[in-house]
């Protein structure tokens, strides 16, 4: 029946049958019918020049306006509606949420009326025109402005868009639109406290004082006399302690306690190790421009439209810039811990999945990348790599070989794999916890414990070290199936591998925020280790993104010994290994 709609319309237009404006002197129709008639003829141009992007915007539309015989939402012979105007209000507020005004091609409210009101092809165009708005507007509020797949290839977020057609069916059926529109930004309470840190730091960039800016110089801290101290105090208003008589005069240039504590509380707030000892880091954060800041902040609000609408009742929320994850049920803290992730060469990656195994004595199969890269060059250099580190050497089939029957020039990975049995020195220590993804990452314990001590601790391949993983299997046992402490430790020390499959999938969000703000709005800033933030920034102003760093290939060449002479021939040798 559509079809035939609109088949029967474009005859008539292609005719010229009848004038769509109501001013023409042979009038046929009003002016409300000459609205909707330049409505179709509008939706049918540009169903051939709509960029692909918005193709699912204009099919919906299509079909919206065709159910209502394209009859007009927004407007009215005498102009826009109330119910416009305040979709038009709302999306010009659209900076408040960290979106960007500019990006909507709002129709002016004044329009083009002249003495006998507006023309009918203006009211079809400003109808359309805000139809797109909005659904734009609600994609970018619910999804992103970016598609994060297109950043990084360690991006793996998938953005939870709603239906452009379900949209408009609801705006059209709200009668409080504008709160309608705020209703589609995540209600994440991490991204309604970023807003608010946004409208403070655009109150502070637009106060006339400017920052003070600390110079290169010495390490200072508590007790040190110095001209920059001034400059400290100054930065994070701290006074100069009144006058005592029982102790000696406090100058602006000297550290005492209250500066300390100051200095302390600003380090842990933008991330760094609240040591009270003000360096080259700490220089830089108090150094950071307001403008900045606002950056930062955008960035953040942009990942948190890319996160799931439901994190889960109980989950575990990796950071890595802050390189900590938590165990949280709601918005209540069970459990926090250090962690180490990955270099920079080898991201750990931003995903979503469920926890599913929790393995006690794992053993480990090296990935194919860190056996062409480590392992194979390793055991070139070194005779006694591979006993040093109690590797199993297996073929494709998985049977064991033995490594004095290998040819290490000749060995190739993805044909020669490795085991690494459960005990002293096993790179995942006493456990490992899983959560099936195409990345292959996990969290693991790790015999590496001196990493945790350092403020950066991105170390790792890509997998997920954590601190106390005893403690962390505790939590996630005595919640599934009400495990003790004592039975994990007793598995344990058992040395053999077990695996527990939990009852209930365990949600795992592992993120990048490098912003994150506490309950008092706090905004606790930490260091772009990734560079992502500079991606996603850059991606929201339309420049282009820099390209992620490229793992590191190690090519071992022979030194130090002999090649060793294969004991069996060729064809055994390629037997064996399917070479």
């Amino acid at each position: 029946m559509r079809f035939i709609f609109l088949s029967i319309f474009f005859v008539l237009i292609g005719s010229q049958a009848y004038a769509i404006e109501p001013e023409a002197p042979d009038q046929l129709i009003d002016r409300a019918d000459a609205v909707t008639i330049n409505i179709q003829e509008n939706l049918s141009a540009k169903f051939r020049s709509e960029p692909a992007d918005h193709k699912k915007d204009h099919g919906a539309l299509v079909s919206f306006y065709t159910d209502r015989s394209f009859k007009p939402l927004w407007v009215t012979e005498d102009g826009l509606t109330d119910k416009a105007l305040a979709i038009i209000s709302g999306i010009a507020d659209a900076d408040e949420f960290g979106l960007d005004s500019k990006d909507y091609d709002l129709p002016d409210p004044q329009g083009s009326k002249s003495y006998d009101g507006y023309p009918a092809m203006w009211l079809a165009n400003t109808e359309l025109k805000l139809s797109y708005a909005f659904l734009a507007y609600a994609r970018h509020a619910r999804g992103g402005r970016i598609d994060p797949s297109k950043l990084s290839r360690y991006i793996d977020q998938n953005p939870p868009l709603l239906d452009p057609l379900v949209l408009i069916e609801a705006i059209e059926k709200t009668a409080t639109p504008k709160s309608y529109l705020a209703e589609l930004h995540p209600k994440h309470p991490q991204f309604v406290r970023l807003k608010k840190a946004l409208a403070d730091e655009r109150m502070k960039s637009g106060e006339t004082k400017p920052i003070v800016r600390i110079p290169a110089g010495p390490n200072l801290r508590k007790g040190m006399t110095h001209t920059q101290i001034a400059l400290v105090r100054e930065r994070l208003g701290v006074p100069v302690p009144p006058e005592s008589g029982d102790t000696f005069d406090v100058t602006p240039e000297f550290f005492d306690d209250m500066l300390s504590e100051a200095v302390i509380g600003f380090q842990k707030k933008s991330g760094l190790r609240g040591d009270g000892i003000i360096g080259r880091a700490t220089r830089g954060a108090m150094n950071k421009r307001p403008r900045n800041r606002i950056k930062t902040i955008i960035a953040n609000m942009e990942r948190w439209r890319w996160m799931p609408e439901y994190l889960g009742k109980r989950f575990v929320h990796v950071n890595i810039p802050e390189f900590r994850f938590r165990v949280m049920e709601g918005e209540k803290l069970i459990h926090t811990e250090r962690v180490v992730v990955g270099k920079i060469t080898n991201q750990t990656p931003m995903f979503s999945d469920e926890m599913e195994t929790v393995v006690f004595n794992p053993s480990w199969y090296p990935p194919v990348s860190i056996i062409r890269n480590e392992i194979l060059p390793g055991a070139r250099k070194n005779p006694g790599f591979i006993d040093r580190h109690r590797f199993v050497v297996t073929n494709a089939r998985g049977r064991p070989v033995n490594p004095d029957s290998i040819d290490w020039y000749e060995a190739q990975a993805g044909k020669i794999f490795f085991r690494q049995p459960p005990g002293p020195g096993n790179v995942l220590g006493v456990v490992k916890f899983l959560f099936p993804n195409k990345h292959q990452v996990y969290m693991h314990d790790t015999p590496s414990k001196s990493l945790f001590v350092k403020r950066v601790r991105a170390y790792s391949h890509g997998c997920i070290r954590v601190r106390d993983p005893r403690r962390f299997a505790e939590l996630i046992l005595s919640y599934d199936k009400g495990w003790s402490r004592k039975r994990i430790d007793r598995i344990i020390s058992s040395g053999g591998n077990q695996p527990v499959k939990l009852t209930k999938k365990l949600p795992v969000h592992v993120t990048y925020f490098t912003a994150v703000v506490d309950k008092d709005g706090q905004v606790s800033f930490y260091n772009d280790v990734y560079g992502h933030d500079g991606r996603v920034t850059a991606a929201l102003a339309g420049k282009p993104v820099a390209p992620d760093p490229r793992p590191v290939v190690t090519v071992a060449k022979p030194r130090d010994f002999e090649r060793r002479r294969r004991p069996f021939g060729n064809d055994f040798f390629n037997r064996v290994f399917q070479f």
